[in-house]
């Protein structure tokens, strides 16, 4: 059986490189699939569909997963620490650099053009994620209906319910009779997996009675992250309009422009774009704050793929699940349109960010790499600032 080590550190590497997040899908699987032989293709398939499924960034999921069938546990939790531990990294720097040199006025012209682009990248993954999701005409009411209720700022988590339902009533076909050959031993091969996520839990639930108790800040922080992660169907991206709702409109811990550039911030980091949770815990506690955020922005998803794992087989042929499932998905595309247009309303506009939007909207669609148009969007904008 191989190590939990073997798993970290391959996983570690591939996380120092992991920009761009969903399709890093594409070099997990020839990591477990290809060059090691950890799992076959269409295990590494089926975990693809578990995790697009569940809340979590998908990226990340994925790694868990394979660490999950490759070593258990042990193995789930060295692939997902491993992958995501650059990202933390990066992100707490470049989060200490931005608190302190923000106000150079390179830097404000710096985080002006980036800002442009921030609307122009999720302009772009709310058209690509809707071109995906939308399939009939009865998914534009509930995708219009979304839009409308995050801009007037109603709670993302009523709006994601209230999706559920209405799917339950859209006209989507019931798939095969779920296979019970499939499922009959998976409850006994998760036994040890269930008695360690119960102990992660409980510690979980220690550490956070004691927030309670003698930091309250930070419990709020981390039941916050949580429930962001909890809610976020359909990937890293997913987890934008709730994080923006929690932290920006009811919590107040980060101004609007500020959360814009630690969005910037995470598409420059290698990891997934929830990796922003870092940039929000720092700039509202330090570094207790982005420890504590980043540890409930992720543990969520991950207790849920171990725990799903072994009954996914039979929750994706069930109607009613497809149906909650696609109609939450059409929400999160109205919420991501929603918090374009209110990011948007917070850039300062002027001829030269609406060029550079509109350039690195285009190049997005031509399918560049989000990495050099972040990059080019940085460059352009400082020099800017220069002249």
């Amino acid at each position: 059986m191989v190590s939990a080590l073997a798993i970290f550190l391959p996983f570690l590497r591939l996380g120092l490189t992991s920009f761009g997040g969903p399709t890093m899908v594409a070099y997990i699987k020839n990591l477990a699939v290809k060059k090691k032989r950890w799992l076959s293709e269409s295990s590494f398939n089926d975990g693809v569909a578990l995790c697009q499924a569940i809340p979590g960034a998908t990226a990340m999921q994925s790694t868990a997963y394979v660490g999950l069938k490759a070593r258990g546990f042990r193995g789930a939790a060295a692939a997902y620490i491993g992958f995501g531990l650059p990202a933390f990294g990066f992100m707490l720097a470049l989060s200490v650099l931005y608190k302190y040199g923000r106000e150079a006025p390179l830097i404000l012209s710096l985080f002006s053009g980036l800002r442009a682009v921030v609307v122009a990248l999720m302009a772009n993954a709310a058209l690509s994620f809707g071109t995906t999701t939308i399939k009939n005409w009865w998914g534009l009411p509930v995708v219009a209906g979304a839009t409308v209720a995050l801009f007037f700022k109603v709670n993302p988590i009523y709006v994601i319910f209230a999706a559920a339902a209405v799917g339950l009533a859209l006209p989507l076909r019931a798939g095969p009779a779920p296979n019970a050959d499939a499922d009959r031993d998976q409850p006994a091969k998760h036994r040890s997996f269930l008695r360690l996520v119960l102990v992660l839990l409980a510690a979980a639930a220690l550490v956070m009675g004691i927030l309670y108790v003698f930091e309250r800040q930070l419990f709020d922080l981390a039941l916050t992250m949580l429930r962001v992660d909890l809610f976020a169907f359909g990937g890293g991206f997913a987890s934008i309009p709730l994080m923006q709702h929690e932290v920006v409109d009811i919590h107040h811990w980060v101004a609007a422009p500020v959360f814009i550039d630690g969005i910037a911030l995470g598409q420059v980091t290698p990891g997934p774009i929830v990796i922003t949770a870092t940039f929000v815990g720092y700039m509202f506690a330090g570094l207790a704050g982005a420890a504590v955020a980043t540890a409930a922005i992720f543990l969520p998803s991950f207790t849920v793929l171990g725990l799903l794992e072994p009954y996914f087989d039979r929750f994706k042929r069930n109607r009613y699940f497809r149906k909650a499932i696609t109609g939450i998905l059409l929400s999160f595309v109205g919420l991501i349109l929603a918090v374009t247009v209110r990011l948007g309303i917070n850039v300062s506009w002027e001829i030269w960010t609406v060029v550079l939007a509109v350039a690195a909207f285009a190049a997005l669609r031509l399918k560049a790499d989000v990495l050099w148009v972040v990059a080019a969007g940085g460059v352009i904008s400082a020099i800017v600032g220069l002249l």
